[in-house]
């Protein structure tokens, strides 16, 4: 009778094991994996930032960089290009590059109108 009772214990602690171990599976899977993508994903964008950029911050503005030091970069905001912010590169959510603007497609009642 001790002997079954000892195994009964053993086999409930395998269980145990076998359950915290595929919790932390999960929450790697859940949790960690996709955070550590987005920071890869946003260090990638930083290293890819260069003068002449619009970027969108989290405050919602958008600007143009004119200037990029370490850690700060000055962004140009507005139409008379009076505003230059410096600001930190983590205010940084989105940047567009010069080149990615999206050009107008031409349409067919454009060109009609064109002749």
């Amino acid at each position: 009778m001790v002997g079954t009772a000892v195994e009964g214990q053993s086999l409930g602690m395998s269980y145990y094991l076998i359950i915290l171990v595929v919790m932390f599976a999960f929450m790697y899977f859940i949790m960690i994996r996709p955070q550590r993508k987005q920071e890869k994903e946003k260090a990638a964008m930083m290293a890819a930032l260069a003068v002449g950029d619009s970027v969108r911050t989290t405050g919602g503005f958008v600007g143009t960089v004119i200037d990029i030091h370490d850690n700060m970069v000055i962004v140009e905001f507005g139409n008379n290009k009076n505003c230059r912010i410096p600001m930190v590169k983590e205010a940084i959510v989105e940047i567009e590059k010069p080149e990615d603007a999206v050009k107008p497609v031409e349409t067919k009642a454009d060109k009609k109108k064109k002749d």
